[in-house]
């Protein structure tokens, strides 16, 4: 396989119609009107190598997959249907790109709640209840930093209970150690809050 940079022409404008190759305009079907608006929907984009990209709007995944770019790898099959007269898929859940795509490579992945939450397993790093917010192992009061090193998923009681104090002021110790998550697929993990099951196997270790 040849590896080389490819730039996707720009997508048309969100209240553009979809048109498939030689194909009429693209309609979504309905099934279900329970379901939510389909192009508030996401769809995991994957490389060719299955390396994960991006997690894209649903709209721009159809016009990847009707323009020949990128394949299904899992359908969604709560998604509702996009037709034309000559074309037809269900949103899937999960496409690969058809063409690899070279991704520049940035060393440290940056640190957002969402990402903190995946690395602690949405778990308090001081009781293992349900995490809901983040602590500062040090707090910023007495010189802590905001990064990696120094924060934790944590539940509501401990965060109070903690406050401005040291762990050992308090006797207490961290259920891990804590270290910068490493990966490209954290740098994605990194934006997103809900995950689709049929996604975890490609996000590794932090999704599950």
């Amino acid at each position: 396989m040849k590896h080389g940079s490819t730039a996707h022409r720009q997508l048309p404008p969100a209240d553009a119609p979809i048109r498939a190759p030689g194909a009429t305009t693209l309609h979504v079907v309905r099934d279900d009107v329970g379901l939510p608006d389909w192009v508030k929907r996401r769809v995991l984009l994957l490389n060719a190598t299955y390396e994960p990209l991006t997690a894209l709007p649903a709209r721009r995944a159809v016009v990847l997959m009707a323009g020949g770019k990128a394949d299904t790898v899992h359908d969604d099959p709560l998604a509702p249907m996009v037709r034309s007269a000559e074309w037809s898929v269900q949103l899937p859940s999960v496409i690969r790109l058809r063409t690899y795509v070279r991704v520049p490579y940035h060393a440290r992945v940056p640190m957002t709640r969402a990402a903190l939450m995946h690395r602690d397993g949405n778990r308090c790093a001081y009781c293992g209840s349900k995490a809901e917010t983040i602590d500062h192992v040090i707090p910023r009061s007495r010189g802590g930093a905001h990064a990696w090193e120094n924060c934790v998923a944590c539940c509501a009681p401990c965060n109070h209970k903690k406050a401005d104090k040291l762990l050992s002021e308090l006797g207490w110790t961290l259920r891990a150690s804590l270290v910068p998550p490493k990966g490209r697929h954290w740098r994605l993990l990194a934006t997103l809050q809900d995950l689709h099951p049929t996604w975890l196997p490609y996000l590794g270790e932090g999704a599950a």
